[in-house]
């Protein structure tokens, strides 16, 4: 998994028939250079017929050079780095060439998740509740539960773990909350020339401004019912509200603008939740975790609390997917993505 944060390349070994998860295996990290991340980031917002430059060297090379060291791996589940994401308009684009990566690697390669979910009238995301279904069924939750992932864009999984599969009625219900850490990377990346605000160092040194902070939940996006998902870039006005302030300020307001997104998500939560366990960068964060704390009426911990990775959690899932896709079971349903019936994704390249 290459996220929006454009950090690095994650991966992770799973034992799984793509329902239950069996054992979590090796991980690995393959970070992007500054000079690799300058490049996929000149990319984004760019569509496969546009001139990605080197982008797609950069995202073959990393993910080659992590993936070769996975040799007990009989399939991979390869998600790309996604550029652009306009369900509604021109579709959804996760760079990226799995049919090489199969002839690179020596192995099955699952890719390309996203397309037929778009094709059907979903959103194509949040494609990763299907695995948090199977998290919940791994930690043994009782009561409802949910995943919020807080990478370049903010996304939350309510899960029913009473229901038997993720597909049924009322098992899950998953969408975008909003940003969460890229215009925060973004910001200082401007202004700093740093690729985060580590430990939410930045921002625990500021003050919320109030007044950007009620501009900002004014956007459209909030009254929308779920399923809904964003592009990494939709909120860019955020920086705009923040210009005026002070380094510190405009880190403070960011990091409560993704945290009062989540509040407001919460909001489309079928019943009140047991806890709320955090994956993601944005688990680091503890400005925006307090937040969170003070702000909903549930425990929130990092998913480390019941057993998790929560660095892995988004390549495990790609993982599990993967074999879904081989076995011809659904990777997304209605109340996922939107999409008009649960739908499996995904292409099978093999190595010839």
């Amino acid at each position: 998994m290459s996220g929006t944060s454009l950090d690095g390349v994650d991966a992770a070994l799973l034992r799984t028939d793509g329902e239950t998860i069996f054992e979590f295996g090796a991980s690995a990290y393959r970070a992007y250079s500054d000079a690799e991340r300058a490049v996929l980031r000149e990319a984004l917002g760019l569509w496969p017929e546009d001139d990605l430059g080197a982008a797609p060297k950069v995202c073959f090379e990393a993910h080659r050079a992590v993936l070769a060291e996975f040799d007990a791996a009989e399939v991979i589940g390869f998600h790309g780095q996604t550029l652009a994401h306009d369900p509604a308009g021109r579709g959804t684009h996760q760079m990226g060439d799995g049919a090489a990566l199969a002839e690179a690697l020596g192995k099955p390669v699952v890719w390309d998740f996203r397309s037929a979910d778009v094709a059907l009238g979903g959103q194509g995301a949040p494609l990763a509740p299907f695995f948090h279904f199977a998290c919940a069924k791994w930690i043994g939750a009782r009561e409802p539960v949910a995943f919020l992932n807080l990478g370049g864009v903010g996304n939350l999984t309510w899960v029913d773990p009473s229901k038997a599969k993720p597909q049924d009625d009322g098992a899950l219900l998953a969408f975008d909350t909003g940003p969460a850490n890229a215009p925060i990377n973004d910001l200082v990346a401007e202004r700093l020339g740093l690729d985060c605000d580590r430990d939410g160092a930045l921002a625990r040194k500021g003050r919320v401004e109030e007044g950007a902070l009620e501009l900002f939940l004014e956007e459209s996006y909030f009254r929308k019912m779920p399923p809904k998902s964003l592009d990494r870039d939709d909120f860019s006005l955020m920086l705009d509200l923040v210009r005026e302030l002070s380094d510190a300020d405009a880190a403070a307001t960011m990091t409560a603008m993704a945290a009062t997104a989540v509040m407001q998500g919460m909001e489309h939560c079928p019943v009140p939740l047991s806890r709320v366990l955090v994956t993601g960068g944005g688990r680091h964060n503890p400005v925006m975790m307090q937040m969170l704390s003070a702000g909903l009426d549930c425990p929130v911990e990092p998913v480390e609390a019941v057993g998790l990775d929560g660095d892995m959690l988004e390549a495990q899932a790609f993982a599990f997917l993967a074999v879904r896709v081989l076995r011809g079971l659904p990777t997304s349903a209605p109340n996922t993505t939107g999409v008009a019936a649960p739908v499996g994704g995904g292409q099978i390249s093999r190595p010839e």
